[in-house]
């Protein structure tokens, strides 16, 4: 038995087996019975067989546009799938240790750089990049569907007590706390953001604990004591069994919040409206029973998963997007265009948030280029393919189309010209077709500095918080060297919402906030206080977003954003808000315990 000391942000006492996640690099590592042993290796096989299949692919096209001595860069990802040190030693890891295919791909993977970090040949060093590349695509097919935390837990055949390096509150949002106990974090502090949230749900929480996700094994089972910052590894069986009773007669077992059913107001009565984000049609019963009254982003660049975004046909874009609006019906469905770079043309698209943390710093590459609606415009038989399948499913449905990372009126300028050749080519052929809003992504801080200029180019605004908070800052969240300047409550991001909602208003088109910050109890209030009234997230945020909306007054909030408005520093900012949260008396989560 072995206690470590955090810090306790949220009452209440969990007992389970660990389910260790490390989200730097999306991977969970979780033990499985015997008799999931070959379930496992299967999967781990069929996924290196169906990216066998994929490179090869990718190399009769790159030969075919451009010969064979650039193909032949694929060559070593083929050898590195069929050689024993990858797939074979995770294999072994999976027998002997009796853990999920997926994380034993990734221990084989380190395994492996160790051995070419000291390599001395250039050439062979280099080639650690095929080894991240081949991991990710294993990766990528292992999962197939399935596309993050909240899917693999449907895997758990218990309870468990969460173990991770880190959680953003979006995460926590969305996670099934039926099957999860309890967490505990490396990072986090009781003012953390994924703090709040904890309190907010009664899920019993300690943080601020360094290392605790390398030093705890999966599986061991666990005992957190959110009120002391207690928590004790593999107790002996007695006490383990004390605790248990005591958490049961507590009776914490959280159950998930409902859905809301009606439109969702203020305490003062004003109207927000609460859509959801997908990754793929199968997420929208998911949408519905959460009560999202729209899709407010699908991100279509999932389509591509496997493959090149030429790859994508019209036809099948057009069924999948009208699949989409018919199960969304009447309700709106905001469709956002391709939002991938020129570097996947070569490489398949992987899950946007593995491409960004899975590749070492020395070998990233920078989404700031030729991406979004630059991609786009640079590669239009591709874009217009996807905007025929657009326009063709808008005859089904209220469908709007969203480009993405738009920093200029030429830019949304030149798509409109690509929307009205394909809609003059589809007429002429006779094929049904709609009239969708068009609308943009405000993610750099050009985009919002000229958003009356472009609001008057457009029919709606959607603010992706995520990528314009990083570009304002000049931080990469996936970089563990700065990402602790990733602060969504800087003053500089706060007053860019403020203009971009100014604009919007200034030609009379909605604004609606997509990302991360409307998915934190806390900063929901805040934009609600800065006027804003639409807002999209993952549809297991939902819930959540409604009861925290019922329980905050609009009128309390606006005098709250703008005294926050004046303030110089972020720590003045959430001292402030935490100060004025505890002061009004409301039902909420921030209040310190």
């Amino acid at each position: 038995m072995e206690r470590l000391k955090g810090i306790g942000v949220s009452s209440g006492l969990a007992v389970g087996p660990a389910l260790v996640a490390i989200q730097r690099t999306q991977v969970i590592r979780f033990p499985i019975a015997q008799d999931r042993v070959a379930r496992e290796l299967s999967a781990l096989e069929r996924a290196r067989v169906r990216s066998h299949e994929q490179i090869s692919q990718i190399r009769r096209r790159i030969a075919g546009l451009k010969g064979a001595d650039l193909a032949a860069i694929f060559d070593a990802q083929l050898l590195l799938l069929d050689d024993p040190m990858v797939v074979g030693r995770a294999a072994r890891i999976v027998m002997d240790e009796r853990v999920n295919a997926e994380w034993a791909v990734q221990r084989a993977v380190d395994e492996l750089a160790v051995v070419f970090n000291d390599v001395e040949d250039p050439y062979l060093r280099e080639r650690k990049g095929d080894l991240h590349d081949v991991a990710g695509r294993l990766r990528m097919n292992m999962r197939g569907e399935n596309g993050g935390v909240r899917d693999l837990l449907h895997d758990l055949e218990q309870p468990c007590v969460l173990v991770a390096d880190e959680l953003t509150p979006s995460v926590v949002a969305q996670l099934d706390w039926t099957r999860i106990r309890g967490f505990a974090t490396d990072a986090g502090s009781r003012t953390y953001h994924t703090a709040i949230l904890a309190r907010s749900l009664g899920v019993p929480a300690v943080v601020g604990l360094h290392d605790v996700s390398k030093r705890i094994p999966s599986g061991a089972w666990l005992i957190i004591d959110g009120d002391t910052g207690d928590i004790t590894i593999d107790p002996p069986t007695s006490v383990r069994e004390e605790a248990e009773n005591r958490a049961r007669r507590s009776r914490l077992e959280p159950t998930p919040p409902r859905a809301g059913e009606g439109p969702t107001e203020t305490r003062d009565g004003v109207r927000i409206h609460l859509q959801a984000n997908i990754e793929r049609s199968d997420d929208v019963p998911a949408a519905l029973a959460s009560g999202a009254e729209g899709i407010g982003l699908y991100r279509s660049e999932f389509l591509l998963v496997g493959g090149p975004p030429n790859m994508a046909g019209e036809d099948e874009q057009y069924e999948v997007y009208k699949q989409v609006v018919e199960g969304m019906a009447p309700r709106p469905v905001t469709i956002r265009t391709f939002d991938i770079d020129e570097r996947q043309l070569a490489r398949p698209l992987v899950d946007a948030a593995l491409d960004a943390r899975w590749f070492p710093e020395h070998e990233r590459v920078g989404h700031a280029g030729l991406r979004g609606i630059r991609f786009g415009l640079a590669q239009p038989a591709i874009f217009k393919t996807q905007l025929r399948a657009l326009m063709r499913a808008a005859a089904h449905g209220s469908l709007r189309i969203l480009f993405p990372f738009v920093s200029s009126v030429h830019e949304v300028r030149a798509a409109r010209v690509l929307i009205a050749e394909v809609r003059a080519d589809l007429e002429a052929r006779g094929i049904p077709v709609g009239k969708p809003a068009v609308g943009i992504m405000i993610e750099v801080p050009s985009a919002a500095f000229t958003a009356s200029l472009l609001a008057r180019e457009v029919d709606f605004f959607t603010i992706g918080t995520n990528d314009l908070i990083q570009y304002t800052l000049a931080v990469d969240r996936t970089d563990e060297r700065v990402s602790d300047r990733y602060e969504p409550l800087h003053p500089a991001v706060l007053r860019l919402l403020r203009q971009v909602r100014r604009g919007a208003m200034r030609e009379g088109i909605p604004v609606a906030v997509c990302g991360e910050m409307a998915s934190d109890p806390l900063l929901l209030r805040l934009l609600i206080g800065c006027g804003l009234t639409e807002f999209s997230m993952t549809p297991g945020a939902l819930p959540m977003a409604r009861r925290v909306i019922q329980d905050t007054s609009a009128g309390e909030m606006a005098r709250i954003a703008a005294r926050v408005l004046t303030l110089g520093t972020v720590d003045d900012i959430e001292q402030f808000l935490l100060e004025s949260f505890a002061k009004s008396g409301e039902r909420n989560e921030v209040k310190t315990r």
